[in-house]
């Protein structure tokens, strides 16, 4: 997708930060948070994915380091976060928690909340709960935890579209088990030893060709290589299984009003696999004052083009709103 002006925007340059933070929430956990940008500019927390998939350098990138104060937690149980996988006191509310708890000891009065795939369902999750700690949204590639998105990506509809890949994901389960892929999955998964491994694997690799519209090899090995592999397919399948943790399967989209008055983004791959465009579509028809922008090249990836440019004009409106 072209923008107006003719060339498309990219990622800042790389920065580091100048602050880290070992946060202590109760329950055994602990918070790994960093600091990059200009520590006296506009505060903005990022919300990664996942769950469970942790914070990486290239994600400072999507914001104007003179302009802005980068607050990047990596959530519980993921990435630098102690310990990594654990799944006890882990539910969405426990994260939501946890952001306040960053918020006030940072000494933050209200942040921009930017956040994409499961970023931005921890992002409403958190605005809804806390509207007046909440400057304006910023949500890339929405999922809304509904029933009918994880049948989409785990049991029925996404392996039409990547059926050979469908295989390898359903090759750890036996065939009388395939009615619940998910429960079967998560079953595997809690225990430690090969058959663990192998699933998380499988899992891993399903989730990676998935998040971008052409497979990215590179995130295919990062996502299935290393010791964080079972940890974040843990918490994944557990969240998945228990639906977020939410009351009900529409409660962010019913929750909506409560946030309506603040200034918000909606930014959408046309072809993301994992987190289809109906789902954003039902979030911006429930609010109408959002920007909805619609990448018609995209899938889900941040990195690719359309979406980073879309993303970084996103972060460089709200710091000429917010400044």
């Amino acid at each position: 997708m072209t923008s107006a002006a003719g060339t498309l925007r990219t990622l800042y340059p790389p920065i580091e930060p100048y602050a880290t933070h070992r946060l202590e929430v109760g329950g055994g956990h602990r918070l790994h948070v960093e600091e990059a940008g200009n520590p006296a500019g506009t505060p903005v927390v990022f919300l990664h994915g996942g769950p469970g998939g942790g914070v990486i350098p290239v994600m400072r990138r999507f914001f104007d380091p003179d302009r802005y104060r980068v607050i990047l937690p990596d959530q519980r149980g993921a990435g630098r976060s102690t310990p990594l996988g654990e799944l006890r006191e882990n539910t969405t509310w426990h994260l939501v928690d946890d952001l306040e708890a960053i918020r006030e000891h940072l000494g933050v009065d209200a942040w921009l909340t930017f956040g994409g795939s499961w970023g931005s369902t921890l992002a409403l999750a958190y605005a809804q709960s806390h509207p007046t700690r909440v400057t304006g949204l910023i949500l890339r590639g929405i999922y809304l935890v509904r029933r009918s998105e994880a049948a989409w990506i785990y049991q029925s509809g996404l392996h039409h579209l990547q059926p050979e890949e469908w295989e390898r994901f359903v090759a750890p389960i036996p065939h009388g088990e395939r009615g619940d892929i998910l429960a079967a999955y998560r079953r595997r998964l809690l225990g430690d030893g090969p058959e663990a491994r192998r699933c998380a694997d499988a899992w891993m690799r399903w989730e990676a060709v998935n998040s971008s519209l052409t497979p990215d090899p590179g995130l295919i090995a990062t996502l299935t290589a290393d010791e964080t592999v079972l940890p974040a397919a843990r918490i994944l399948a557990e969240y998945a299984v228990n639906g977020g943790y939410f009351d009900s399967e529409t409660q962010l989209l019913d929750g909506v009003d409560r946030i309506r008055h603040l200034p918000a983004e909606i930014i959408q791959g046309r072809y993301d696999l994992c987190c289809p465009p109906a789902t954003a579509y039902d979030l911006a028809r429930r609010w109408p004052e959002a920007a909805f922008h619609v990448v018609a090249d995209a899938g889900h990836s941040s990195l690719e083009p359309g979406i980073t440019d879309r993303l970084i004009r996103g972060t460089d409106r709200f710091a000429d709103l917010l400044s």
